[in-house]
């Protein structure tokens, strides 16, 4: 758990100096270049505000980057604008930025490997690269056309007169010192209003404008197709969305601006927009709530740990109020009109509650209860009308008698570190000396020494580029070796389920943590798409999704490792004694939260397509997690019109009709089996067991899909008691009788309502997964 300290944009007002940290002033042109080693090998504009060059950004470690020429004791006291390879660093030595002769840009390091590149090409024989005094990096032609600009590359900083648009987003640097890309962003959303974004290891999250309220609700227009906002040189920002607001100092021409988007621990202000001047000793204070510690005493971003065991019996647990403090969002449910002691009883009898909201709402003239699965988004403020109930065991609470948390002042090391590189030194002048002198007779040796070197080489690339893919996939979960999961599954001995995807196996890890490993049926899928799919559904974190811990990518094998549930599967707890009607109701809701997450919560576009009670895992308290996802299918929103599968998906009897007429396919695939999933947790009777009518599709050996004649078994037992004065009767007909009658009539009506609305024929009818949970939730 992570309780994530979110920062805003900061508006910085430099002023001018005469006195840049270098005085060399030039223009790069073809077939030039300049060095690492050459302090004086700078770019500066026209009128001295901006320099570029090679800045520090660690021990032997530069990054090619835009600064302000200003203060003049060092190029390391620069306030950084721009950088190329922020992500890559180059060596100290012998490394350059070449403007070749073919019009490229191009940055390498000192084993002469390209790290970064313009990409660009011009046939004219004048090209120059020159920082202009806006502080843009522009390389042009003869013509005056722009090649390439840095404008158009923005980092974490937006300069007057630079426009950031639908394409363009800003991300913040990681922490003090360290110059690489960190979890906030900037960027215009899908429905074209400027949000910002945290984007950790371990969550995704927008937290401004106010993810609860509509756009309009936040001053915000979504009716615009320009998607463009721009800061200019008298300190007014505005954007496409509505969103504007000026600069304390608005007007004054001398001040230099810019516009970043910072991980200031200093300067936090959660979830709002604060434009101040760079004081560093002012500012808010960061701090963990009582009973938690910061994960990494240098590094916010990664949010802080409970310092108690998580897994006590509920009557060991107790509250300490928060007063005036918010955790917004990540509840698992909203409980209106409920009295303090209530909304302590309902988080004490959830294993996975950390604490609950509780806070007036002045429509109701009622108090809500907000119980939460994860403290994120914290802040306080006293504006605030609510509170924060925070669960903590027993022996605690006297330990804090002040509630007030007490604020953190973080110590801003640099946290520099060398790179950890090593190049292979050819000696190529010595070579060619032999070569002249001796080619004839030392060939045979020349060729097996080149062939020793590739080798090597060969083998030093395999080794980075997997190291590259387990940082890439890394964010939050391991990458296994092959030998590593063999040995924690004693040769994948004991299997506790499959399908037609793989098959799963117990395992235990040399830690001792229990996990479920499924090795996937050999494909044809490269490993570069399966780690990219990895990387985005590790970051997935929802309290009804299977979490996935780790993963396999070697030669043609593909693991996945994820938590083990102890109930295993509702396919197998349905047939069992074990399910009562409440659990069953539970379940019910939990899934429905758990695809609606997917469908329209996370960043990527994620479908299951294969939802059934096999794919519906239990926790020790029953709770489900819905596995099996993402690997399906993984789509960019921006792109859901030109949705595509290759063959059909799904497991009979749970299949939508899209699948087999053609049509196309959307996450309304989902909610049709998720309603055959109700209905079978309903009536204890499977879909693909022959004579039993969920619809009429699947009563004949082959899948039949004639809507004219689909009324379900179910609707047509309802549809004859509705002359009926009490739904009793054909409630009693159609609920499981494992259940031995003790169910709640009104909740079985609900069900089947959702159930029935849920396999109209026509998808567009069929209501989303967040109706299904209101609905449910409204019960």
């Amino acid at each position: 758990m992570n309780i994530h300290i979110y920062f805003s944009l900061f508006l910085h007002w430099i002023v001018l100096s005469p006195l840049p940290c270098s005085s060399t002033y030039q223009n790069l042109s073809k077939g030039s270049s300049l060095s690492v080693e050459n302090p004086k090998d700078v770019l500066v504009s026209p009128n001295g505000t901006f320099s570029a060059g090679f800045y520090p950004v660690g021990d032997n470690a530069y990054a090619f980057a835009i600064w302000f020429s200003k203060p003049k004791f060092s190029v390391q006291s620069c306030t950084v604008v721009w950088m190329a390879n922020r992500d890559q660093p180059v060596n100290g030595r012998r490394s350059k930025l070449s403007l070749l002769e073919t019009g490229n840009l191009i940055l390498t390091d000192a084993a002469q490997t390209n790290v970064w590149a313009t990409h660009t090409s011009s046939f004219s024989s004048w090209v120059q690269l020159q920082l202009n005094d806006y502080g843009n990096l522009v390389l042009s032609n003869s013509s005056g056309f722009a090649l390439w600009q840095s404008f158009d590359f923005p980092t974490d900083t937006l300069l007057p007169l630079q426009s950031l648009t639908r394409s363009k987003q800003l991300v913040s640097r990681r922490r003090k010192g360290n110059y690489s890309s960190g979890f906030y962003k900037l960027f215009f959303d899908d429905d074209n209003v400027l949000r910002l974004l945290f984007d950790g290891p371990e969550i995704s999250s927008v937290y401004w404008p106010n993810p609860w309220a509509v756009s309009w609700e936040n001053g915000r227009s979504t009716y615009n197709s320009t998607r463009m906002a721009v800061i200019d040189s008298l300190g007014n920002f505005s954007s496409s969305d509505n969103m504007v607001f000026k600069s304390a100092d608005y007007g004054a021409n001398w001040i230099q601006r810019r516009l970043t988007i910072d991980y200031d621990e200093f300067m936090a202000f959660v979830g709002k927009i604060v434009f101040v001047a760079m004081f560093r000793n002012s500012g808010r204070k960061c701090s963990c709530p009582p009973g938690y510690k910061m994960k990494n005493q240098s590094d916010w971003s990664l949010g802080c740990q409970p310092e108690f065991n998580m897994s006590l019996n509920a009557s060991e647990f107790d509250f300490i109020r928060l007063a005036q403090t918010e955790f917004f969002g990540y509840d698992f449910g909203i409980f209106p009109n409920q009295t303090l002691k209530q909304c302590k009883s309902t988080c004490l009898n959830s294993f996975n509650c950390k604490g609950f909201q509780y806070k007036f709402n002045p429509g109701s003239g009622f108090y809500d209860c907000f119980p939460k699965v994860l403290l994120q988004n914290g802040q306080r403020t006293p504006n605030f009308n609510g509170d924060i109930y925070l669960k903590l065991p027993k022996a605690l609470l006297s330990s804090y008698n002040d509630t007030k948390t007490k604020p953190i002042s973080l110590k801003c090391w640099e946290n520099v570190k060398e790179l950890d590189r090593s190049y292979v030194k050819t000696p190529e002048n010595g070579m060619l000396k032999v070569m002249l002198l001796f080619a004839s007779a030392l060939g045979g040796v020349e060729f097996i020494s080149i062939f020793l070197v590739w080798c090597f080489l060969f083998r030093a690339t395999q080794k980075n580029n997997k190291e590259g893919y387990g940082l890439l996939a890394a964010t939050g979960f391991k990458r296994f070796t092959f030998d590593e999961l063999k040995d924690a599954t004693s040769n994948f001995k004991e299997e506790i389920g499959r399908g037609g995807g793989g098959i799963v196996y117990k395992g235990k890890l040399p830690d001792g943590k229990v996990v479920a490993v499924k090795r996937l049926n050999e494909a044809n899928q490269g490993e570069a798409e399966f780690l990219a799919e990895v990387n985005t559904i590790g970051k997935l974190n929802h309290m009804n999704l299977i979490q996935m811990w780790g993963f396999c990518a070697e030669k043609k094998h593909r693991l996945l490792v994820y938590e083990f549930m102890e109930n295993g599967s509702l396919a197998e707890k349905l047939t069992s004694h074990e399910l009562d009607w409440q659990k069953r109701y539970d379940i019910a809701l939990g899934t429905a939260k758990g695809l609606a997450y997917l469908h329209e919560e996370c960043l990527e576009w994620i479908l299951h397509c294969d939802v059934k009670p096999q794919n519906i895992l239990l926790d020790s308290c029953y709770q489900p997690k819905v596995s099996d996802f993402g690997l399906s299918k993984l789509l960019d929103r921006s792109k859901l019109s030109n949705s595509s599968f290759s063959k059909i998906r799904g497991t009979r009897g749970y299949m939508a009709p899209e699948w087999l007429f053609n049509r196309p396919i959307t996450s309304k695939v989902d909610v049709y089996s998720y309603a055959i999933v109700v209905l079978e947790m309903v009536t204890g009777m499977s879909p693909i067991n022959k004579g039993i009518q969920f619809v009429e599709s699947i009563v004949e050996e082959e899948i039949d899909f004639d809507f004219d004649r689909s009324l379900t078994w179910v609707k047509e037992k309802k549809k004859d008691s509705s002359g009926s004065n009490s739904m009793e009767s054909w409630t009693e007909e159609i609920v499981d009788p494992m259940l031995g009658g003790n169910y709640d009539k009104r909740k079985i009506e609900i069900l089947v309502e959702v159930a029935i609305n849920c396999v109209q024929e026509d998808k567009d009818a069929r209501p989303t997964m967040s109706q299904v949970v209101e609905r449910l939730l409204s019960s």
